[in-house]
C-alpha cells in the first residue's frame, strides 16, 4: 500500500495550473454557447435541446475527470458520468405508465 506524505507530496498525482485554467476556460466556453442557443433561439427545438444536453454532458465529465481528480480513475469516472443517468432513466421507465394512466383517468372523468 502506498502511502502520501503530506511534506513532499509522494504519491499524488499533481497537475500544472494551466490545465485548470484551460477546463475553467473551456467550461466557460461551453456555458456561453448554450446559453447562445436559446438567446438565438435555434430551431428546430430538438436540435437546440440536444445541443444543450451534449454541452451539459461534457461539463460534467470535464468537472469529474479535472476538478474531483477522477481523470485517473477510469472506472470512477465511468460510473459518476453514466450511472445518474442510466438510474434516472430506468426511474422515468418505471413512472411512465403510472402517468399514462392517470391521463387516461383524468381524460375520462374531465374530457378535454
Amino acid at each position: 500500500m502506498e502511502h502520501t506524505d503530506h511534506a513532499t507530496g509522494k504519491g499524488e498525482q499533481h497537475q500544472p495550473i494551466r490545465i485548470y485554467i484551460y477546463v475553467w476556460v473551456l467550461l466557460f466556453v461551453l456555458s456561453a454557447l448554450s446559453y447562445l442557443l436559446d438567446y438565438f433561439e435555434v430551431h428546430p427545438d430538438w436540435l437546440r435541446r440536444f445541443l444543450i444536453t451534449a454541452f451539459a454532458l461534457v461539463k460534467s465529465a470535464l468537472i469529474v475527470a479535472y476538478f474531483m481528480h477522477m481523470r485517473f480513475e477510469r472506472m470512477g469516472m465511468v460510473l459518476a458520468i453514466l450511472l445518474p443517468p442510466l438510474l434516472l432513466m430506468a426511474l422515468v421507465a418505471i413512472i411512465l405508465p403510472e402517468g399514462t394512466y392517470v391521463s387516461g383517468v383524468r381524460e375520462f372523468f374531465f374530457g378535454r
